[in-house]
């Protein structure tokens, strides 16, 4: 009896431990996310603002309506007037004079802009004005100003002007190879050839011009013609003989005629 009494005695200590253990501690509530009830109506929440207004309705613009307010905005972005300027080398200054009316004639008949010839900083300086109708005549003119700055002829420029798939481009002899020397001026004669026969042949089979001016190389065409001389001038820089750069360049230009 006495063991019984002993056993009681401790389950009762037991539990007595437990009860305090348990009023010791605080339960913490659970964190689970609590969906949002959506209301009768379908919101997801109230809003105590003013009920929101209906979209407005706009009635359709014409096309003659959208470009002109197409060309106000970029007027107004552009501001009221934009100049570009294109340095003139000292070599270029008698040929600019020389050739000036032809090539102040149809930047300002034409196009609308103003041009200038700027004594101090020796700049060809072209300028909108209030005549102007097509903002992207300014950058034209800009071409055009440069392609006889590196020494196209002014009746080759001027194809600038009235083609839009037109573009200049110029790269070095020594960005092909590393030539120096005795070894550069034998590339630039390759590709120049005798009394300049190569670079004809080139501009003929390609339909571009090509200037070589020093140990730099100016292509003017379309983006195909650019690619296909570029291409052939790469490959006499490199060592090809005129010959086989004749022919792989016909090969290239009867099936690109063939394609269009």
């Amino acid at each position: 009896m006495d063991v019984d009494k002993d056993t009681l005695c401790s389950a009762g200590a037991a539990a007595a431990s437990k009860d305090d253990d348990a009023d010791s501690f605080t339960k913490v509530k659970s964190k689970k996310t609590q969906k949002r009830k959506r209301g009768p109506d379908g919101a997801d929440m109230d809003t105590d603002g003013p009920a929101a207004t209906k979209r407005p309705q706009f009635p359709p613009i014409s096309g003659d309506r959208l470009r002109v307010n197409r060309r106000v905005h970029e007027c107004l972005s552009q501001g009221p007037d934009e100049m570009r300027k294109v340095a003139v080398p000292a070599h270029r200054y008698t040929p600019l004079k020389e050739n000036w009316l032809k090539i102040f004639t149809p930047i300002v008949e034409n196009l609308q802009l103003q041009v200038r010839f700027n004594l101090k900083t020796r700049n060809v300086e072209i300028k909108t004005c209030k005549d102007t109708q097509d903002i992207a005549s300014l950058t034209k003119a800009t071409d055009f100003v440069k392609a006889f700055v590196l020494g196209f002829q002014v009746e080759d420029a001027l194809a600038l002007l009235r083609l839009d798939e037109l573009f200049l481009e110029s790269f070095d002899v020594t960005d092909v190879k590393p030539l120096k020397g005795d070894h550069l001026s034998r590339a630039i004669g390759r590709v120049a050839g005798k009394g300049g026969k190569t670079k004809f042949t080139i501009e003929n089979v390609t339909k571009t011009r090509i200037v070589l001016a020093e140990t730099k190389v100016h292509i003017l065409g379309s983006f195909q013609n650019i690619k296909m001389a570029r291409t052939a001038i790469c490959n006499l820089i490199l060592g090809s003989p005129p010959s086989k750069v004749y022919g792989n360049i016909r090969v290239v230009a009867s099936r690109t005629a063939e394609r269009f």
